[in-house]
């Protein structure tokens, strides 16, 4: 456990800092905000989101043993879930896990988007006016928490080896930070890469203050469930370039941390 810790740690420190070099060499937009008061909301946000979920394990231990890595142990040591109950290939196990947990995250990511109640929550997401990799970690608590809690009981339900869901952890948090980085990919690439995986270019879409764009491209990490759903949508209308990103009646407030956590309760 603690050395999954480590690992990801280093590895999400070591993605950061270079897709925040490449950021400021090659950005794909001009922000409209200064990085300064942006990252600082950005990187609020996550140290409060990490310490709700280590809130959360150390509460309620026994229905949440460490998250969702803990789960998983917890899943095998209780011989719950599916494949506690079958004797597939190792190999086989983890790619499902994979497949079933993504597929599990961007239907999450759509419900969110119809449900106005999560609705509020991830606008949170959303009302970031710029897009690049601190937008990867800009999510309210109450939604990180409930995001864990779903993922928790998909554990349990499909019972992976514990390296799996740490496997998953870490591919859904550096394409995360990916697909939101300010970087410029050639076209040429972009259309390669975007057929298995989420680009900038394709995830800068779903951040449009337009509504039929900010509700398409639902994935953080596969790009085949919104093409196999039919909520796929390749270029913005205005470009990449005239777009606007983030929400419609939003001003600058959104780099205001006590703004952000309060917006949830906001009518609008």
């Amino acid at each position: 456990m603690e050395n999954e810790t480590y690992i990801r740690l280093g590895i999400f420190v070591g993605l950061f800092l270079v897709l925040a070099i490449i950021e400021s060499v090659i950005p794909r937009r001009i922000c409209t905000e200064t990085r300064k008061r942006r990252w600082a909301t950005n990187w609020a946000l996550i140290i409060i989101d990490s310490i709700a979920l280590r809130a959360m394990a150390y509460i309620v231990p026994v229905v949440l043993p460490l998250l969702a890595v803990g789960a998983a142990y917890d899943a095998d040591r209780l011989d719950w879930g599916l494949f506690n109950h079958v004797d597939w290939p190792a190999w086989l196990e983890i790619l499902l896990t994979i497949l079933f947990l993504d597929f599990a995250i961007w239907l999450q990511h759509l419900i969110t988007h119809k449900i106005p109640l999560l609705w509020r929550l991830h606008r949170v997401h959303h009302a970031d006016r710029d897009i690049d990799v601190t937008t990867a970690i800009r999510f309210h608590p109450v939604e990180i928490a409930l995001s864990m809690l779903l993922k928790i009981g998909l554990v349990y339900l499909l019972g992976p080896a514990g390296f799996a869901v740490i496997l998953f952890e870490i591919i859904l948090n550096s394409t995360a930070m990916f697909n939101h980085a300010n970087i410029k990919l050639p076209l040429w690439l972009d259309s390669i890469v975007r057929v298995i995986l989420v680009t900038p270019d394709m995830h800068r879409v779903h951040h449009s203050d337009i509504r039929a764009e900010h509700d398409s491209n639902y994935g953080f990490s596969l790009s085949i469930w919104d093409r196999m759903f039919g909520t796929y949508i390749a270029q913005p209308k205005a470009g990449h370039d005239d777009m606007t990103i983030g929400l419609q009646w939003q001003d600058d407030r959104p780099s205001n941390l006590a703004w952000i956590l309060a917006l949830p309760f906001f009518r609008k």
